[in-house]
């Protein structure tokens, strides 16, 4: 091997590396490491500044753009306190009805948000109906972030991957709902069964303050009625109008930028404010990752791997998908599962171009990539962010309580999967 893609790939495992180090900020080491990509680049002559801004996913970055801003607009308004306050009161205290109800909740908004944003706004909410009632909130965090990244798997738009996916294979909003939709709900199903045993014991507490539920009043929460109305509709509509692109012959990083600029101006919230809430560093931290595997594929590194895994080309494909699916769910589990994902995509491309029929790797990519994250508290920004949040409880998520609970779910959702895979295609 020449000496550019080894110095290339060094650049870029060892970004991955440090983007986990819990005292250094992921977007600021991903903008290093595309730096470094680029300067190895330029010294090699294999990788100049046009490939790189050419190597940014711009359909990706819109449309995760135009998701955020209508999340920033319905943020303020108090809808995601409403939900889990309603689920609250309709569980009446009883355990397993709010694990289901909140978990049910938190991945319905995850198909169609952002999974992290979702679990921002719930969870904080959820420990505060725990700590009000007397339960512990372990099991009701988890199975929100461990839910929300299984069911985000079933949309275009419901987990990030998917979108990189789409985006670099042409699948549309329908696509996903029919070939990963019905492989998510019979996942998820598993997933909330299976936490209903790992949690029995937590599951079995009796709330000390039941009749505390029968005084809270979900509505109250509810802060810009107003805004909350125009922008659900704007919401709904913009879901409409993704179920049609096919019809349409639009991309559904314009639904989404039209769908946030429709609702900016009939709200006309100061612009400020809104964009404030967006989380650009997320954004960024994309690009630097289109930026660095840009640079990967230039170097040549990217073909090697094509060449590893054309050599399994002997074995059936629907095997061969099921591989995939494990090996990505596994590399997931230990790093985010976008860089693995954006790192993926030029992969199967690369067997494309060698004559294999990688329709279904495209599937097997999106399995892989959405349960993989379940298996450790790094596997996900979503489990991170549940795991921080906690540590503001009596009783705070550690790693080796995510991998006591988290790993068991990975492995039912990804066998599951793979049985149903193997059905399908």
């Amino acid at each position: 091997m020449a000496v550019a893609p080894i110095l290339t790939s060094i650049v870029f495992i060892g970004t991955l590396i440090l983007i986990f180090s819990e005292k250094l900020n992921r977007t600021i080491v991903a903008m290093a490491g595309a730096l470094l990509i680029s300067i190895v680049g330029a010294v090699f002559s294999f990788y100049n500044s046009e490939q790189a801004v050419a190597s940014i996913d711009l359909e990706t970055i819109g449309l995760l753009l135009g998701m955020m801003i209508l999340v920033s607009l319905l943020e303020p308004t108090g809808f995601f306190e409403y939900l889990a306050l309603f689920a609250a009161r309709i569980s009446k205290g009883k355990p397993v009805r709010l694990l289901i109800l909140l978990g049910t909740i938190t991945t319905i908004l995850s198909m169609f948000l952002d999974n992290v944003t979702t679990v921002v706004l719930i969870a904080p909410v959820t420990i505060m109906i725990c700590e009000i009632i007397g339960l512990v909130p372990t099991p009701y965090l988890m199975a929100e972030a461990l839910l929300s990244d299984t069911g985000g798997v079933a949309t275009l738009i419901g987990d990030p991957p998917n979108v990189l996916i789409a985006s670099a294979a042409n699948l549309t909003f329908n696509d996903f709902l029919i070939n990963s939709l019905p492989v998510v709900i019979v996942s998820w199903f598993a997933a909330l069964v299976l936490l209903r045993f790992l949690f029995r014991k937590e599951l079995s507490m009796i709330p000390e303050k039941i009749e505390v539920l029968e005084s809270i009043q979900p509505k109250d929460v509810i802060k810009d009625q107003k805004t909350l109305k125009k922008v659900l509709i704007v919401l709904l509509t913009a879901i409409v109008f993704f179920f049609l692109e096919e019809v349409l012959h639009v991309i559904p990083a314009l639904i989404a930028l039209g769908a946030a600029t429709v609702a900016l101006v009939i709200v006309r919230p100061d612009v400020k404010d809104v964009f404030k809430r967006v989380d650009w560093s997320v954004l960024i931290f994309f690009a630097c990752l289109f930026v660095m595997v840009g640079g990967l594929d230039a170097a040549g590194v990217l073909n090697y791997l094509t060449i590893g895994l054309s050599s399994f080309a002997g074995i059936p494909t629907q095997w061969f998908g099921v591989l995939i699916i494990w090996v990505v769910a596994a590399l997931s589990a230990v790093v985010d599962n976008v860089p693995i994902t954006i790192a993926m995509i030029p992969v199967i491309k690369g067997l494309a171009q060698n004559g294999m029929d990688v329709t279904p790797f495209w599937w097997a990519l999106v399995f892989g990539a959405g349960f993989g994250g379940n298996a450790t508290i790094i596997g996900s920004t979503a489990n991170i962010v549940v795991a921080s949040l906690s540590e503001k409880t009596r009783t705070p998520i550690t790693s080796a309580l995510w991998n006591k609970r988290g790993l068991p779910v990975m492995v039912v959702t990804c066998l599951v999967a793979s049985i149903l895979y193997l059905i399908i295609f």
